[in-house]
């Protein structure tokens, strides 16, 4: 799963595909480049970002969608959103995938929209919110409490009529996790994966790759980079991190950078083979 945000403040690409046009020319490279599905957003979830309000994401990520559907674009794209409103129009736009953050947990019409247009729906589970997770204090059991959170993500998809098949269940590597349990949670991902469901990782780039390689990176002045571009520590910590997701039982992987993960996914699929 290839990452495209469309957001000014994103942790990662700071802003680089904000720009309408920029956006749409790097969901089709996405696409070259290899990925089976691409997650649109229009609303940061990093550590303390500030809510968008629902028009201003609608304005963001659906003429995107209808470009690249008019451009061609055949594989399936997935609309990365807590409400309810944006994903219908998303799906109206020609998204077939819902990625919900909050694992339903924020918007009470958010199953329905997904069952009337047989969607299909990422269950990703969340301490809290964007704006309050990273101040939580630490869970003792990461993964009883993730899935637990889960259990309660598919209880109300599946009391919605959302069948079985259409639904995917993410742990949310980062999102109200230290980095030790992040760790953890990729090393017990067969646990997750036994609930029955096919399961999403997202390690990409993220900040527990980052503190886990901070002495390699002691000296690199990664700020002369260009905008949103990873230095080379994080982009094989990275690897590293997709790596061992799969051979732990993810089964889907949502990646920034397409090209290179795709070479390390191959690799780990034969590994599992």
């Amino acid at each position: 799963m290839g990452i495209l945000n469309v957001t000014p403040d994103s942790f990662s690409e700071q802003g680089r595909y904000f720009d309408r046009k920029s956006a749409i020319a790097r969901g089709l490279e996405i696409e070259r480049e290899g990925a089976d599905i691409l997650d649109i957003g229009g609303e940061s979830t990093r550590p303390g970002a500030e809510p968008v309000a629902e028009e201003e994401e609608l304005d963001r990520t659906v003429p995107v969608i209808q470009s690249l559907r008019r451009r061609g674009m055949k594989i399936p794209i997935s609309i990365d959103t807590y409400k309810a409103a944006v994903a219908q129009r998303a799906l109206q736009a020609g998204a077939e995938i819902v990625n919900d953050v909050s694992g339903l947990r924020y918007d009470p019409e958010m199953a329905a929209v997904v069952k009337i247009h047989r969607a299909a729906l990422i269950l990703m589970h969340l301490r809290g919110s964007p704006q309050t997770m990273q101040q939580l204090p630490p869970v003792q059991n990461i993964l009883g409490t993730v899935r637990r959170g889960l259990a309660v993500s598919l209880q109300r998809a599946l009391a919605a009529g959302i069948s079985r098949r259409r639904l995917v269940l993410d742990p949310g590597i980062g999102f109200g996790k230290t980095a030790e349990q992040n760790f953890e949670l990729i090393r017990k991902l067969s646990r997750i994966a036994s609930l029955g469901y096919p399961v999403l990782l997202g390690p990409s780039r993220k900040c527990f790759v980052r503190k886990a390689l901070q002495d390699l990176s002691a000296g690199q002045k990664e700020w002369k980079l260009p905008r949103g571009t990873p230095s080379e520590n994080i982009l094989f910590g990275t690897a590293a991190a997709v790596t061992a997701a799969i051979l732990h039982g993810a089964h889907i992987v949502r990646v920034h950078d397409v090209r290179q993960m795709l070479a390390v996914a191959r690799l780990a699929d034969r590994l599992v083979e």
